[in-house]
């Protein structure tokens, strides 16, 4: 099955009985053109340190425990990470940086993530994004996020997360817009971006859901120390704090 279209696309995303099947639909979509052809181009280029490798170039799917309590979303996979490896924040800096933050904090089982087979598992935590192709200059249009919407959508009703840790101000912004079009009760004037922000919306039968902000993983904000190993870890350990013990 190819996905071609957003009519694809909602009915696709709406049909999936389970996150397997989702994230098996996932990489069949071919719906936003250049998208599509980005990331062929990317996996047909290559970056040099990675020229004997075959690219994925496909639309990533979120990945870790199905009964997460937790989802982190960040914006798109990055074209040489997960347009590469197949898996959300798998195989660059940012992705090194936010699995050692999640291995110290106890949701991941090695600090590193370097394929999507090295053996990595979470607890309690999924990662995801609203946009699922690497997109040029890293900045998906706001038609490429309406039209993956569903899959992000159904990935929280399959999911049931109790807390979203949002990472950066342009997931922030596309995360609030697929949840209001998703039904979910944004609050107006929408609430800013910041580090550390807690916001709780709601939804008529999926009950409550509180959102995290946190400075993006990027190399921008590590690299300068905007975002320091222990403020991503804070905002961690307060996620767990919401949820409480796995029972």
């Amino acid at each position: 099955m190819t996905l071609t279209g957003p009519a694809d696309v909602s009915r696709a995303a709406a049909a999936a009985d389970s996150l397997q099947a989702l994230d098996t639909i996932v990489p069949t979509c071919r719906a936003c053109p250049r998208l599509v052809e980005w990331r062929e181009l990317v996996g047909a280029e290559k970056r040099a340190a990675f020229r004997d490798e075959t690219y994925w170039a496909r639309p990533v799917p979120g990945f870790g425990d199905p009964q997460a309590r937790i989802l982190v979303v960040g914006l798109a996979p990055a074209a040489h990470g997960a347009n590469r490896t197949g898996r959300m924040f798998t195989g660059d800096r940012s992705g090194d940086f936010l699995f050692a933050a999640m291995h110290r904090t106890g949701f991941a089982s090695q600090a590193t993530s370097t394929t999507r087979d090295d053996g990595l598992t979470l607890t309690d935590v999924r990662v995801t994004a609203p946009v699922r192709c690497a997109p040029p200059a890293n900045d998906p249009t706001s038609d490429e996020r309406r039209t993956c919407g569903p899959y992000l959508a159904r990935e929280l009703e399959l999911v049931r997360p109790s807390v979203v840790v949002v990472l950066g101000a342009f997931g922030w912004q596309a995360l609030l817009s697929t949840l209001a079009e998703q039904g979910w009760v944004v609050p107006k004037p929408r609430p800013r971006f910041g580090h550390g922000v807690e916001v709780v919306i709601t939804h008529a039968s999926l009950g409550s859901l509180t959102l995290l902000g946190c400075f993006h993983v990027s190399q921008q904000n590590t690299f300068t120390g905007r975002l320091t190993p222990a403020m991503l870890d804070a905002v961690l350990e307060r996620a767990r704090v919401l949820v409480g013990p796995r029972g």
